[in-house]
Formats: structure tokens, C-alpha cells, sequence
């Protein structure tokens, strides 16, 4: 069967067109997302749900949502998506992060050559039959120093177009090297020097606990009388009733304000000063971007639902159509691995750590990562996924490590994985064949060389004679079919394993009647998703 989206937002309809020739099943209702009871009531048809902002995925609307495996934001802002629940929920919530930034970069400079020289307020006196020339004096941007707060994919254009104007350009970003920084040619430094320095102020960074009023009022004090300061990112980023009263005082010469704290924004301390420029939100607002980000996210779904590739995605590492064919066998036994250690612990889990070696090692770690943790999770959750598995072990308080290193035996690659409990450390290790089929081939040290099977039987016993023959016999006499049978162990007289992979589930009369004969220290039947 198909895949089913739905689109809850007005889109372009080459976007609709777009899921339809890739040969998803899509419903187009460009007003649902404005009726969240509506859309609550239907959202659980859906395995993906295309928006912009009108539509609220709220923490209620994802509960309902249980066939729901992607919320695909045509834009770069989601914080009208509850992306904790959907990450609990095992839904991919995935933005559109490049096909707008020219558009909002090109909003911020307009917006700064607004305010520079009081265009709003000058035509609107034009309109009104007023010649006020003298009223209406501005300021050039050619030599005065820009301060640009959030130097990532958006604000390294606004600090190229701004060297452009040949103005100077300071930046703060925590994440912004040395390397990078001049490589965009501006200079880094921490906000306080920007807040004194700067001539003109321009935000670039999302909207979090950290940078919540990151221009509040004490900050706004510290900076250069007569700065004005431009926000195109995100509400919330500036404390909007001190900026009025530094407006009024004179202190900042101007603002202009694409976004506010509370949107649609009918009431704001911003809103008929002087030398204030607004506009309702209008970033991204470009015929360019709008098509832009509508086809990139119609793609980004569609890859998704289709091939497991992931782009964009905010809360789960990316994997790349290419990426997606080459890893799968990796990721399918890195699963199977999580998923051994998963049956065979019931204490809680402290650590997990992951070795990958040689040819894994240089592979997407952190999608990797995320479905051996996954196979680990599934032991309590079976609706675990990549996505929520990662959410449900920092909750629980595992901590997650992970190890590579060039190849070290006799396989390409492999990848090893070791819990601890308060009492034990359990490992597995696992690698792929040239034919892409998933095999293990070390259980707690010792080499094996096993197929993986929906239903496997695994013993531990002391290496005597007769066990291989106790384990044929009496599964036989039970009905239970052996597809394949493999054995390992320490050492001779040592500790010693088997693995089995069966035709169907152990029943529990072949596990007690095996338990019987003694000679075991450990039965455990295993389920594999294959």
C-alpha cells in the first residue's frame, strides 16, 4: 500500500504534484491545519503530515497520530511542532533549512536599509502630500560596524552582503571557528564587545532556553547609543518592552522587526514609534522561496517514506539516499545486535558503548548509534524506533558512547557492542558479507560464525561431549526444525555457546524439557526482525 500524506497548508501545488509522480497517495487540504479539531480527528490516516506555519502538530494532535512517521516543515522554523512528543512518538520532524536563506538574508538588509534611512515613515509622508525632506535624515551603511548575532547558514549571507556595503563586520556565535570566521571575512567576538561596538545589530539564531531574550533589557543597555537593531529570525530574541523604552529615550535610533514574541502580532510595545519599520513575518515571503522549500520538502518526504533516506530531519541523524543503500545491511545489523543484548539483560542498563571498526568506522556513526540503541529499546518498548530510541535511553539515564578505529582483524569491518549493568558487561559483535546479509560472529569473546533468523535459541553450557546431539534430539522431539546450528567456545573444557536459528518460535515445552536435562547454564529463545 501507498504511503498517505497529508498537506494542512497552503503549498504550491508542485509540491502535490511532486508526492503523486513518486507514487505516494496525497490529500491536499490547504485550510485543515487551522481547525486543530479536524485535524485530530483524521491525522491518524496519515503516514506524513506536510505544513507551514498555520498548522499546530501539538503534543494532543501527535498522540493522535499512530500511523504517523514524518512532519515534513516547508521552512526553517518548527516551533509550531511539539518535537519532544514527536521524538517520543518515533516521528522524524524534518525543516527545510536552505530553500529560504537568501530570501530571509535579503529581508534582514532590506530591513536595515529601511530603518537607515526612515523609508516607511518618509514615503508614507509622501503619500500623504507632505514634502518633510528635512524630517527625514538618515545614515549611510558604508563604514559602520554591523553586529551579526548568529553566524550560520542565514547570517553568513547577511555578513557577505554586508561586507558588500562595505561595512565592517563582528559576529558572535559560540559555534563559529577561528577558520570560519575569517574565512567569511568578519571578526568573532563575544557579545559584550558586539553590543559596544556595533553600529547597526542583526539576529540569526533559532529561538531556545539560551538565546530567549538574549537582547534583554540589560543587555540592551549595554549597547552603542544610537544602534539599531533588526530581527528577522525569531520572536522572542529581544525583549520588546525595553527596546520600546530605549526607542523613546533615544538610546537606539531604530528598529525594524519581522517577528514578534506573540504572533500574529495585533499588539506590540514596538508598534507606532517612531522609526520603527515591521512587517507581519515576511522572511521567507519570496515567490522564489516559497516554491523553494515546497518542493524540497515534498522531495525530503518522499525519499524518506520511500528508501529510508533522511534530510533535515531535527531529531534524528541524517542518512542520505546513497547513504541509505550503502548502510542499510549496517544498519540492519546494528539493530539485530541491540536487539540480542535487548533479550538477554533484564537489569537496567548503565552504559551502551559501540565499536566500529574498519570499514563501519567510516560510515554514518550517529545513525549507527541510534539503531543499536533502538534494537537495545525495543526489549521494553517494541515501538521503539531510531528516532525515539535515543529520547527513551537519556530519560532512563544511559549513557551512550561510541569508539572507531582502522581495521583490526580479519573483516572489513565490524561493529562490537558492550552494556553494563551494576552487575555485568555483555557484548556482541557483528558484521556484514559481500552478499549484504547481516551475520554475528563474537558473543561474549567467542567467535562464531552465525546467520540471523526471525527465531534463533540461545544456550550456554560447559564444553562437554553430547551437547549438540541433547540440543538436535530434543528440539526435534518437540517439533522444532533447526535451519542452521552455531557453535563456539572459550576453550577447551571452557565455557562454551550455541546459536540456533530455528523455522519458528521455541515452544516453552522444548525450553523446560531442555532445562531438564541439566546440562545447560542458559536457554534463552530470541525473536529477530528480518
Amino acid at each position: 500500500m501507498a504511503p498517505k500524506v497529508l498537506i494542512s497548508d497552503k503549498l504550491s501545488p508542485a509540491a502535490v504534484q511532486i508526492f503523486k509522480d513518486r507514487g505516494i497517495d496525497v490529500d491536499f487540504q490547504p485550510d485543515l491545519g487551522k481547525d486543530k479539531d479536524k485535524l485530530l480527528e483524521v491525522i491518524g490516516q496519515y503516514d506524513g503530515l506536510a505544513i507551514r506555519s498555520a498548522t499546530k502538530a501539538t503534543e494532543k494532535i501527535i498522540a493522535g497520530a499512530d500511523n504517523l512517521k514524518v512532519i515534513g516543515r516547508a521552512g526553517i522554523g518548527t516551533d509550531n511542532i511539539d518535537k519532544d512528543a514527536a521524538s517520543r512518538k518515533g516521528i522524524i520532524v524534518m525543516n527545510t533549512p536552505f530553500g529560504n536563506m537568501i530570501t530571509t538574508a535579503e529581508h534582514a538588509i532590506a530591513m536595515m536599509f529601511a530603518v537607515a534611512r526612515q523609508i516607511p515613515e518618509a514615503s508614507a509622508s509622501t503619500h500623504a502630500g507632505k514634502w518633510e525632506k528635512s524630517k527625514f535624515m538618515g545614515v549611510e551603511l558604508t563604514g559602520k560596524t554591523l553586529g551579526v548575532i548568529g553566524a550560520g547558514n542565514i547570517g553568513s549571507i547577511v555578513c557577505d552582503r554586508a561586507r558588500g556595503l562595505k561595512m565592517k563586520v563582528v559576529a558572535m556565535d559560540p559555534f563559529l571557528s577561528e577558520e570560519r570566521a575569517t574565512e567569511i571575512g568578519v571578526e568573532k567576538v563575544e557579545l559584550d564587545e558586539l553590543l559596544s561596538r556595533a553600529d547597526f545589530i542583526t539576529l540569526h539564531v533559532p529561538l531556545t532556553a539560551d538565546t530567549k531574550n538574549i537582547l534583554s533589557a540589560e543587555n540592551l543597555a549595554k549597547t552603542k547609543k544610537g544602534v539599531r537593531i533588526i530581527n528577522c529570525a525569531r520572536g522572542g530574541l529581544v525583549d520588546e518592552a525595553a527596546l520600546a523604552e530605549l526607542l523613546k529615550s533615544g538610546h537606539v535610533a531604530g528598529a525594524a522587526f519581522d517577528v514578534f514574541a506573540e504572533e500574529p502580532a495585533t499588539e506590540n510595545p514596538l508598534f507606532n514609534l517612531p522609526n520603527v519599520v515591521v512587517t507581519p513575518h515576511l522572511g521567507a515571503a519570496t515567490t522564489e522561496a516559497q516554491e523553494n522549500v515546497a518542493l524540497q520538502v515534498a522531495e525530503q518526504m518522499s525519499d524518506y517514506l520511500l528508501t529510508g533516506a533522511v534530510q533535515n530531519a531535527l531529531n534524528m541523524p541524517s542518512v542520505t539516499a546513497q547513504e541509505a543503500k550503502i548502510m542499510g545491511p549496517w544498519i540492519k545489523l546494528s539493530g539485530h545486535l541491540g536487539n540480542f543484548i535487548g533479550q538477554m539483560t533484564d537489569e537496567p542498563i548503565k552504559a551502551i558503548n559501540i565499536l566500529f571498526d574498519g570499514e563501519a568506522s567510516h560510515m554514518n556513526l550517529k545513525a549507527l548509534t541510534a539503531s543499536t540503541v533502538a534494537g537495545i529499546m525495543k526489549s521494553i518498548n517494541p515501538d521503539v524506533n531510531m528516532v525515539s530510541a535515543p529520547v527513551i535511553a537519556k530519560e532512563r539515564g544511559v549513557k551512550i558512547s561510541t569508539t572507531k578505529q582502522d581495521q583490526s582483524g580479519a573483516f572489513e569491518g565490524y561493529i562490537k557492542v558492550t552494556i553494563v549493568t551494576d552487575t555485568r558487561e555483555r557484548s556482541i559483535a557483528g558484521t556484514v558479507f559481500s552478499d549484504g546479509k547481516p551475520r554475528f560472529i563474537q558473543i561474549k569473546g567467542i567467535n562464531i560464525d552465525a546467520d540471523i533468523g526471525a527465531h534463533m535459541l540461545y544456550t550456554t553450557n560447559e564444553d562437554v561431549p553430547g551437547i549438540i546431539g541433547t540440543l538436535g534430539m530434543t528440539l526435534g522431539e518437540k517439533g522444532v526444525n533447526i535451519a542452521n546450528f552455531t557453535l563456539g567456545r572459550s576453550e577447551a573444557k571452557g565455557e562454551a555457546i550455541a546459536l540456533l536459528y530455528v523455522d519458528d518460535r521455541v515452544p516453552d515445552a522444548a525450553i523446560n524439557a531442555l532445562r531438564d536435562t541439566g546440562m545447560f547454564r542458559q536457554i534463552k529463545p530470541l525473536t529477530f526482525d528480518v
